[in-house]
């Protein structure tokens, strides 16, 4: 990578902060330039003399030629942390014996950053170890690479790539450690990072400006509905989010809907927490990214599909996976993405016959949900549709840089009287005044309630009055901890009495973990 720097006397610094990527620290300043119409990410990388440069890169090729690695180890996270892990110790004891006078921070920071290049994407290994960024864009060798900032929105970096070539040899390193090719004959390539991070790569001339890189970053730290629900993040209201864990809590059938990147799959993930510890949950993906509390693990598969390789063979898909995890007694479902009529047949199937369904779909409101369900090319039948209960339609503003849960609406179910699938919007967003709007009451959720507990009307909205409240006390005690929340939740459905008892006497959160 090279850097061309843009940065002027005249340039203003909007943030700044620290980041450490495998101990290598960085500094990070965001400017605002007077002659760029996006801010600029600026990462100031250590600076390294030539002679430092020459002696890492000789260690570099000497430990690799002594520790010999076969790619189909890769392509297992587990075992490619632990060859990295290997290759970091490996590293720090070689220099350490060669420079036997160095500082702790300098060995750190030269296996750091050798290990960088050794092991991972080098520069790229820096900007992808931000935790505040979405996406990492290689647009060409002409054009610096660009990131999506949780703050900021899109950035533009200084780094450019040295050429088309080096674009190329970085997606063809992450192709092959997950056992894929992008060549000429083939140019276009989906695949994923060890950490999750999902890679888009494209080949000139598919791409008519150069080789692109797409990398969608995974959250190291999963999202919770603690976050959704608190102030910084106002994604929805507590009460909005006691209602899906009451849908949650009795095996209600969830689609989340919205655009590219309005967080749908963050708010899968998120309800998913609230899955009852004493239940089997089988999730479907086509890239690995729904991550649970610990105490949902026990009786947790996660399964991703794969693609063939290319003697065009060896390939599973979606379908293959949903149709093999309805014959493992699950009792729950988590699929990543509905995109195929076959996909949506087989969930709705599946939760016409009993099990719990939560899926994800591409669709800006609830109507359109109905309408891509119910009509060509998927064209459910209208009573496996009256199976879903509720949608909840997310909203990105991307000027804004603010995502929202746009739509909380309630499926009522056709009947021999109207033949017709009605939608009951139960809360809105309203846009002007970024504000959540009751709009009606449930139906349906009380119905079925009632139909499969016996609860009456009143107890169902104490029981909901109940969840708001412990929500709050999330809220406030800021357990933004998948697994802290996960062992609060875990005590709510074991020992409701106590943590009720926790939140109305005001307790800090360590008397309830």
């Amino acid at each position: 990578m090279k850097e061309i720097n843009c940065i002027t006397e005249k340039s203003k610094l909007i943030d700044s902060y620290t980041l450490i990527t495998d101990k290598v620290p960085v500094s990070v300043n965001i400017w605002d330039c007077p002659n760029e119409s996006i801010p600029i990410y600026h990462i100031k990388f250590p600076n390294i003399g030539l002679g430092t440069q020459a002696f890492l890169n000789s260690l570099k090729e000497e430990i690799t030629r002594g520790i010999p690695l076969r790619n189909e180890l890769m392509t297992d996270p587990k075992i490619a942390k632990k060859i990295k892990l290997d290759y970091y110790k490996k590293l720090k004891s070689s220099i350490a014996e060669k420079l036997p006078d160095i500082s702790k921070e300098k060995l750190e920071l030269f296996s750091g950053i050798t290990l960088h290049k050794m092991h991972g994407l080098g520069d790229l290994e820096i900007i992808l170890g931000d935790n505040l960024l979405e996406e990492v864009t290689i647009n060409g060798s002409k054009e610096p690479i660009s990131i999506y900032h949780k703050k900021h929105g899109w950035c533009k970096t200084i780094l450019y790539p040295e050429n088309e070539e080096e674009i190329y040899n970085i997606s063809a390193l992450i192709g092959r450690n997950i056992g894929k090719d992008i060549t000429n004959l083939n140019p276009i390539m989906d695949a994923h990072l060890l950490t999750g991070d999902r890679v888009a790569s494209t080949l000139f001339p598919i791409s008519t400006s150069g080789n692109t890189i797409t990398i969608r970053r995974f959250a190291r730290t999963p999202w919770t509905i603690t976050h959704f629900i608190s102030p910084e993040y106002n994604t929805m209201t507590s009460e909005m989010a006691a209602i899906l864990w009451q849908a949650m809590q009795y095996e209600l059938n969830i689609i989340v809907a919205g655009g590219t990147a309005s967080g749908k799959t963050s708010v899968l993930n998120t309800l998913s927490s609230f899955i009852p510890p004493t239940q089997r949950i089988i999730s479907v993906e086509d890239t690995r990214e729904i991550s649970l509390p610990k105490p949902l693990h026990w009786n947790w598969v996660p399964m991703s599909s794969r693609t063939s390789n290319i003697e065009g063979q060896g390939e599973i898909s979606m379908l293959d996976l949903i149709i093999a995890s309805l014959r493992m007694r699950p009792d729950r479902m988590i699929v990543g993405e509905i995109r195929k009529q076959e996909q949506a047949q087989a969930l709705f199937e599946a939760m016409h016959t009993g099990h719990s369904i939560y899926s994800t779909m591409h669709a800006d409101t609830a109507q359109q949900v109905k309408r891509r369900l119910t009509e060509p090319p998927m064209n459910i039948p209208l009573v496996e549709v009256s199976s879903l209960h509720l949608i909840l339609v997310q909203y990105r503003d991307r000027r804004k840089g603010i995502r929202r849960t746009m739509e909380l609406t309630e499926v009522m179910p056709a009947t021999g009287e109207t033949s017709k699938l009605e939608l009951n919007t139960l809360y809105r967003w309203l846009p002007r005044k970024d504000q959540f709007e009751k709009v009606n009451s449930p139906i349906r959720i009380i119905d079925e309630l009632n139909l499969h507990t016996g609860m009456t009307v009143k107890e169902i909205n104490d029981d909901l009055n109940q969840k708001v409240s412990i929500l709050n006390w999330l809220k406030k005690e800021k357990v933004y901890n998948i697994d802290d929340l996960g062992n609060i939740l875990k005590t709510y459905y074991k020992e409701p009495d106590k943590l009720i008892k926790a939140v109305n006497n005001k307790w800090k959160i360590e008397k309830v973990i």
